[in-house]
């Protein structure tokens, strides 16, 4: 098997498969110490990332132009290394399951172009069990290769986030297993090159893969307490904020928040969870109901939109709505699995035609993914109803008097602005 030495003296290469959100900032990473090939499908992408773009924003485009490392979408380049690292998607289909399509693609590629005694670390989100009776099987079978004696697999779950610019690679803690004790010992000493915080070292493929999926469904639940929550205060006539600022003064209460939960990692690590609990004979019941809860968010939020309108047959004729925001999460230009689309359809189900404005989503793939065309947010102006559904910093010094009627309805989803300073000015407000 390979060793630390021979990738540190750059005998041997390492390949990261899948320059998004998680493999870019690993590939880049790893490139100020090690000779590394970065493999993606999207021959769009790699040439953007030749010159120096990052359509991430994770790395920035400066680090990404000082990088020392090849980019390619040739699968062939695959060969060139023997330290594989596969960090690809792991989505969910229409009906809520694992939807293992491109993983099972990625190892039909790296096993086609695995040389023998290499090593592969999986880092994309499965349910336990995945890693070693899906993807083995696919690479044996590809490669020709035996496992154990032709190559040796490990898993890493990753832990980016994208848009943090606190919690980054190295300051995390990385998760790390492998098949054999010689296997981990090796992938905790690579990851220990670039992870500053340190790696613990899983008893198990299986048990690593399990601390991932748990790690997203935990939130996921806890978000999900939140927007029951949400919606009982708001029956009640209470600001959630204020009730939840009262309540972590005491040491021991879970800061969370409610809102639109999104994104490739809460929104569709829980389904992976529950499918295989279901396999095994169970059938989950708190974990399902917070998905059920969450995924329900958006559809809540224009109801109550509509409810306001309603309320001024004036507005409701013919209102002028805008929506702030499209990506699945602040700060982040990645609309994929965002649930703002979800406010959107049901708007337009009332027959309401809403504008929607973000100066940080990707408009070309908001475009190709929701045939959306988004609208320049400085057209935003003297609207009926203004929802800010995403918390983005270029939202919060907006001129609200600008963008609303007098007497217009603010719907703050994220609590971005301030209550009563909102309805002094004569607006109606009205948050989660």
């Amino acid at each position: 098997m390979i060793t630390i030495e021979q990738l540190l003296d750059k005998q041997v290469k390492i390949s990261v498969i899948g320059l998004g959100y998680v493999g870019l900032p690993i590939a880049v990473a790893f490139a100020e110490k090690l000779a590394v090939i970065g493999f993606d499908l999207d021959a769009g992408k790699i040439e953007k990332y030749r010159r120096g773009l990052d359509v991430t924003n994770e790395v920035g485009s400066e680090a990404l132009r000082a990088a020392d490392m090849t980019f390619t979408s040739e699968a062939d380049d695959l060969k060139k290394a023997k330290f594989h690292i596969v960090a690809v998607p792991t989505p969910v289909t229409p009906d809520k399951r694992p939807d293992l399509g491109p993983l099972e693609k990625a190892c039909r590629t790296l096993g086609a172009n695995l040389a023998p005694g290499s090593v592969v670390v999986f880092e994309s989100t499965v349910y336990p069990g995945v890693t070693e009776e899906v993807c083995r099987p696919i690479l044996e079978k590809v490669s020709g290769l035996a496992c154990g004696a032709g190559f040796k697999i490990g898993y890493s779950p990753e832990r980016i986030n994208p848009g943090d610019r606190l919690h980054r690679l190295e300051n995390i803690v990385k998760i790390v297993s492998g098949q054999d004790s010689e296997t981990l010992e090796l992938v905790a000493g690579v990851y220990g090159l670039v992870v500053k915080a340190g790696v613990h070292r899983a008893e198990s493929i299986k048990v690593a893969e399990a601390a991932k999926v748990i790690e997203n469904s935990q939130r996921d639940i806890n978000i999900a307490f939140m927007n029951e929550l949400a919606m009982i205060f708001n029956r009640l006539g209470l600001d959630t904020r204020q009730v939840l600022r009262a309540a972590e003064t005491k040491w021991n209460f879970l800061n969370f928040r409610p809102g639109l939960v999104g994104g490739h990692c809460i929104g569709v690590d829980p389904y992976y969870l529950t499918y295989k609990a279901e396999l095994s004979g169970y059938s989950s019941q708190v974990i399902l109901a917070g998905r059920r809860l969450n995924d329900g968010m958006g559809r809540y939020v224009a109801e109550t939109a509509a409810k306001m309108l309603l309320k001024d047959g004036e507005k409701a004729a013919r209102p002028e709505l805008a929506v702030l925001g499209f990506t699945f999460k602040e700060n982040c230009p990645d609309t994929r699995n965002t649930r703002v689309i979800d406010i959107i359809n049901e708007l337009r189900e009332y027959g309401f035609q809403p504008k929607v404005a973000d100066p940080v989503a990707d408009r070309r793939d908001t475009l190709a993914y929701y045939g959306l065309e988004l609208t320049p947010l400085e057209s935003i102006k003297a609207m009926d109803c203004v929802i800010a559904a995403v918390a983005h910093e270029e939202f919060r010094g907006l001129d609200l008097a600008a963008l609303l009627k007098p007497g217009g309805i603010l719907l703050d989803v994220k609590g971005l602005y301030d209550r009563p300073r909102i309805t002094e000015q004569g607006f109606q407000y009205w948050s989660l």
